[in-house]
């Protein structure tokens, strides 16, 4: 199983590099919203919707997302900043104010439309911060992402070789408190090296362990919607890996949060504007 994630690693990052770095607007945001309805319709698969339901679903997201992307004009202009300025700390506010409590309380919604809801405060969002940050910089995108990524690895390493207090058994029982902390400190030593590298504030490495908790905290809803789903994996795409949801998880919670953080300076604006 370890050689078949790998092969497909191996094949989608360079793949994922190349297009993040040439890929011209709006063609990446329309390749990311590809990727976002394929697990929007996995979401829609776990969460039991009927066929027609589904399509529907897909096909709403879908239009709303082509139209963002294509339609032009200052309307669209404008559209696109109401987007960031709500979408943003919505997603926000969801990862830390709503979703400790669903995790905790290990709820399971079996209301349809509440689940429809869900799907697109956690899924699109990710779009959302995907085309933002790159708007700003591939590279400060990647950079975020690749916390994600290293997080991951070494929570999967050291929980395998030190692994021995469970983290949640109930909703992830392969995760353990061991794999937390050789997550925090792997991407400790990547700010640290960033912080050399580019003389950054030190208080860089805190941000990447708070992006290192929500992006646990996204591995485990989804882990918990899947368990109750009766699923292993959100889909079957990609070899060793499952579906997409189960290659973005850490991203749907850590990347909309970053993506906050970095436009605060237009909410600040927004905000001194209406009080002027």
């Amino acid at each position: 199983m370890l050689k078949i994630r790998l092969l497909t690693a191996a094949i989608l990052i360079p793949a994922f590099l190349a297009v993040l770095f040439v890929l011209p607007e709006p063609y990446w945001s329309l390749l990311m919203l590809a990727g976002v309805l394929i697990g929007l319709w996995e979401w829609s698969h776990m969460a039991g919707f009927k066929p027609a339901v589904r399509v529907l679903y897909i096909a709403a997201s879908a239009i709303a997302g082509v139209f963002f992307t294509f339609w032009q004009g200052p309307a669209n202009a404008f559209m696109q900043e109401y987007a960031l300025y709500w979408g943003l700390p919505l997603a926000a506010a969801f990862w830390i104010a709503l979703v400790p409590i669903w995790l905790w309380r290990r709820t399971q919604v079996r209301n349809p439309y509440l689940m429809m809801l869900a799907g697109w405060w956690i899924v699109l969002p990710l779009w959302l911060a995907l085309v933002s940050l790159r708007a700003i910089s591939p590279w400060l995108l990647l950079a975020i992402m690749l916390v994600v990524w290293i997080a991951d690895s070494a929570a999967y390493f050291a929980g395998k070789r030190f692994g021995k207090h469970k983290l949640a058994v109930s909703i992830s029982p392969g995760k353990t408190w061991e794999g937390v902390l050789g997550a925090l400190v792997a991407v400790s030593l990547y700010g640290v090296a960033l912080c050399i590298a580019f003389d950054l504030n030190v208080l860089l490495i805190a941000g990447f362990w708070v992006l290192t908790v929500f992006s646990i905290m996204g591995d485990l809803l989804e882990s918990l919607i899947k368990r109750q789903a009766g699923f292993k994996d959100s889909g079957n795409l990609l070899p060793g890996h499952g579906g997409i949801l189960d290659r973005v998880d850490g991203l749907t919670s850590s990347l909309p949060l970053a993506a906050f953080f970095l436009h605060l300076p237009l909410y600040y604006q927004a905000w001194m504007h209406s009080a002027s």
